[in-house]
């Protein structure tokens, strides 16, 4: 059983505040130490919470003392936080990011004095982060440094609620065990770690190339009670998950007599990794199974939450949509729920509602949320409402307290992409028009590199008004680079601003996916629309002057080559460059081939393009946030007894997603490592095939389908030892050598 803390923490509804018994501000005083050492003097904290019940909004006011001290009072301990990012992002001009990690300790020693206090209020009284998913696609191997550094971020920039299912699999492994499930029948349902989350919600079941190791799951479990006790410091009430159903097979094997269904078959999965079976709501045997799956976690973490996350349609359809149906089996989910945990709150994700609109019509959403005849039992995540809001359509969930989540990406594609707009006109549109609005959250399925879309949304929470992007992207930029005299800096980020970080057709509602990372084909690449298009939302020639402005400020203040922040934002951008430029020799390739150029054409062409995926994967080689290798070492570290099978899930996951390519592509990634073995090897194979190929004879299934059989090959490499990380420090003549060679595309 967990150890608890001398110190007895009580949790309201906004987040964690210190008892009387005990340092109320102890989680913010820890956070100065481990961030900023040399000012642990420097502050003082005062905890003042706000008197009455009920959801009310965070304040802090930071100001100066006579003997030199910042003073931070706040009405919790996400408002201390808060007001201490404030102050020394706006005024120490330093931050944690990212990648790039803190770099709060490079505040100056002497802390600036404020003349005059600097006050702020949150316009919702809820901050949340991470979709469910993101666990999987950016976490799933992440050690406890990893977790630390993420957590602070959270904390400094106000979150005060966040998913925490990091370890789940020990609680389902013990429930089933003690119900008389056998060590087999767990391992045919239990995913790898690279795919738990869909496991979770009942699209996959089981795992390919290997089983689920104990070790692992293990190691998970230890680090969700420092995620937990990390939490709790700082202010951030979790969400644990409850048990959504879902089951392996051979329960009625322990409960002849138990009422079952089965989902719907997921993404080309089959039956054998799909089509999972789920305990009917209204069958005692779930709320018998809910009872245990919460209890057990209460009994292991203590009474940390009443928050509890449960998914069960997630694009799976219900084995009805008669009203009253839905309504009962929402009904008894309630139910079991509350019975479990008398102040429960069902935290759900409202991507079912968009997902699959052409089921999910308002009646029947109507019905299933009527299933819960008190309202503040639940908190609905409306996932992806900068582009496809539901809460419009619903009439605000018909009452449900919800929250306006930023999406933004999918499956951890890398590309730069906004919709500064949508996230603070629309985000305050609703503040002002649902009266059940009660936060703002970070939605992403995975963390990349357009840090700045999601430091918007959070200090959107903190406006009355929409946020003036102009001026906030000035400011954001200072912090960022730590300088405020070069104006090159300003100028790149300023013409990205309206453009690459302002899309409004809709018809592109996400970060879009480059064709260099698809199956190469002649046809069906280009002009792709929705959250897995290609199609380029502003002019490319912006993103060539944005980047001459970025390269152009290195050569003004030469230090910036040394600069984390710099150095990856170059090669961010250098990579955007070089990825748009792409699709133009692709067109040249295509238009050679369907015009029966000769062989020597189009492998002429081809070089080219070939020669472009080099130079990409080069300049991505010049930075570790940008390389497959640390994916693949923190895989394999992660339990290093079964490292290959870690390694495998790994490599599936951001390739073939799947034993068959079954949703293949989709959490691609522009990494140095796997452009350069991955990609160019794909389009090399193409291009040979066109080559060989009149066009009259050109076969897109018979060239997949043995393509595959090479992806499969690469998706079963095991690294034998581990590969170091080539790090930051020859992006310069790196970056030489690409003008040299492909100046024009850079108009140098």
């Amino acid at each position: 059983m967990r150890a608890f803390k001398s110190c007895v923490w009580l949790l309201s509804a906004i987040g964690a505040a210190a008892s009387s018994s005990c340092n109320p501000t102890a989680g913010v005083e820890s956070l100065v130490k481990r961030r900023l050492p040399q000012h642990v003097n420097s502050f003082e904290f005062v905890l003042e919470p706000t008197q009455g019940s009920g959801l009310t909004n965070d304040s802090y006011t930071v100001s100066s003392t006579k003997d030199g001290k910042v003073r931070i009072e706040g009405t919790t301990t996400s408002a201390l936080i808060s007001g201490l990012h404030k102050y020394l992002s706006s005024e120490a001009n330093v931050d944690i990011w990212w990648y790039l990690g803190s770099q709060l300790d490079q505040a100056p020693k002497n802390l600036p004095k404020l003349k005059s206090p600097l006050k702020g209020s949150s316009v919702v009284p809820y901050r949340y982060h991470w979709n469910t998913v993101t666990t999987s696609y950016t976490s799933a191997f992440w050690s406890w440094e990893d977790w630390e550094t993420q957590l602070d971020w959270m904390a400094l920039r106000g979150v005060n609620l966040a998913l925490a299912w990091i370890g789940v699999e020990k609680i389902f492994i013990d429930v089933f065990t003690e119900i008389g499930l056998n060590d087999a029948e767990i391992d045919s349902f239990i995913s790898g770690p690279a795919f738990l989350a869909w496991n979770h919600f009942g699209n996959i079941q089981g795992s390919w190339g290997g089983s689920m190791p104990r070790s692992w799951v293990d190691s998970q479990f230890d680090l969700q009670l420092k995620i937990l006790d990390r939490m709790e410091e700082l202010g951030i009430t979790p969400i644990l998950p409850a048990f959504p159903g879902f089951v392996p097979r051979n329960i009625s094997r322990v409960f002849p007599d138990i009422s079952l269904s089965t989902s719907p078959i997921w993404s080309n999965f089959g039956t054998e990794l799909s089509a999972d079976i789920y305990i009917n709501p209204f069958d005692p045997r779930f709320a018998q199974l809910q009872k245990l799956f919460i209890s057990k976690q209460q009994e292991l973490y203590g009474n940390v939450t009443n928050f509890w996350t449960l998914d069960q349609f997630n694009e799976n359809q219900p084995l009805s949509g008669d009203l009253g149906y839905l309504q009962n089996v929402s009904h008894n989910t309630w139910s079991a729920l509350k019975a479990a945990d008398p102040e429960a709150v069902w935290v759900m994700q409202a991507w079912l509602f968009s997902s699959d609109s052409a089921f999910w019509t308002n009646d029947r959403i109507e019905s299933f949320l009527g299933g819960i005849p008190v309202n503040s039992d639940m908190l609905l995540l409306d996932l992806f409402a900068e582009s496809a809001p539901q809460w419009l359509r619903t009439n605000s969930f018909y009452g449900k307290p919800w929250i306006w989540c930023e999406l933004h990406d999918y499956g951890g594609n890398m590309g730069l992409y906004g919709q500064i707009e949508n996230v603070t006109i629309n985000s305050m549109d609703a503040v002002r028009n649902s009266g059940s609005l009660v936060g703002f959250g970070l939605t992403m399925e995975g963390q990349e590199g357009n840090e700045i879309m999601y430091d918007l949304l959070l200090d959107q929470a903190w406006s009355p008004k929409p946020i003036d992007t102009e001026t906030y992207f000035h400011d954001w930029v200072s912090t960022r680079y730590g300088t405020k005299n070069v104006k090159s800096l300003y100028t790149g980020w300023e013409l990205l601003r309206p453009t690459v970080f302002n899309n409004t057709n809709l018809t592109m509602n996400a970060v879009q996916k480059s064709i260099l990372e698809l199956v190469p084909s002649t046809t069906g690449l280009l002009g792709r629309v929705g959250h897995h298009g290609t199609t380029i939302t502003y002019n490319p020639a912006v993103m060539v002057e944005a980047w001459t402005e970025l390269f152009k400020a290195g050569l003004q203040d030469i230090k910036l080559f040394t600069n984390p922040a710099y150095q990856y934002d170059l090669v961010d951008w250098t990579r955007q460059v070089l990825v748009n430029s792409f699709e133009g020799l692709y067109k040249d390739l295509v238009a050679a081939y369907n015009s029966a150029a000769s062989s020597s054409v189009i492998k002429s062409r081809g070089a080219k393009l070939i020669a472009l995926l080099r130079t990409l994967d080069a300049v991505l080689a010049t930075n570790e946030h940008f390389q497959l290798t640390p994916w693949i070492n923190e895989a394999r570290a992660s339990s290093p007894s079964t490292a290959d099978f870690l390694e495998y899930n790994a490599r599936n996951q951001i390739t073939l997603w799947g034993p068959q390519g079954n949703i293949e592509d989709y959490a691609s990634k522009q990494w140095a490592g796997l452009v350069g073995t991955y990609y160019v090897e794909r389009w090399q194979q193409f291009i040979d095939y066109l080559a060989t190929t009149k066009p009259s004879n050109y076969n897109q299934t018979a060239f997949h389908q043995k393509l595959l059989a090479w992806e499969t090959q690469w998706g079963q490499q095991k690294s034998t030892k581990k590969t170091a990380s080539t790090g930051s420090t020859d992006i310069r003549s790196v970056l030489d050598t690409t003008i040299k060679t492909w100046g024009s595309l850079f108009k140098l």
